[in-house]
């Protein structure tokens, strides 16, 4: 379902995300639209749960950085999972479509790799309007939808890796 058809602050049944630290890298490009989305998924995550202490954000230059923003956020922290928070407007060449391909692909491997969740949180809209739509507008809020598929992340990555008591010794 597209965000034209969905507000992306409408959830439910969210899990607790206490214990959980869930980092954020968020781009200072467009930061009039980032800032709005850091917004959005700071107070979703503490609503929810999570301790403000154990949240760490930091920020890169652009979208683009993204990636390697998450992995140095990896490298240095505890992170449970990693949200990665943008907003790449199109504009007049292809340039948006280079920059949308390159994160998506980075952020998609680096979660492979690394086993742990980076939620993509990048507006790639076509213009400022769409933007503000999706940064707190009339579509809600990208970083509230980031912030609980994290916590959903982190919670199904600690129920699976419980235990399965098997009836005849097997795990």
């Amino acid at each position: 379902m597209s965000s034209s058809d969905n507000n992306l602050s409408t959830y439910e049944d969210c899990p607790s995300g206490k214990g959980y630290n869930i980092h954020i890298a968020v781009s200072d490009w467009n930061k009039n639209i980032t800032s709005k989305l850091l917004e959005g998924a700071l107070s979703t995550l503490t609503e929810n749960g999570v301790d403000r202490e154990s949240i760490e954000v930091i920020h890169v230059p652009g979208a683009f950085e993204l990636p390697v923003g998450a992995k140095m956020l990896l490298k240095s922290t505890s992170a449970d999972a990693i949200i990665c928070l943008g907003c790449v407007i199109k504009g007049d060449t292809e340039h948006d479509q280079f920059i949308n391909q390159a994160v998506a692909t980075g952020i998609t491997q680096l979660s492979i790799m690394s086993g742990k969740a980076i939620i993509f949180g990048v507006l790639t809209v076509n213009n400022i309007e769409q933007a503000n739509d999706r940064a707190g507008g009339q579509h809600g809020n990208k970083g509230v939808e980031a912030a609980i598929s994290a916590i959903k992340m982190v919670s199904l990555q600690k129920e699976l890796s419980q235990p399965k008591g098997g009836s005849i010794g097997f795990s």
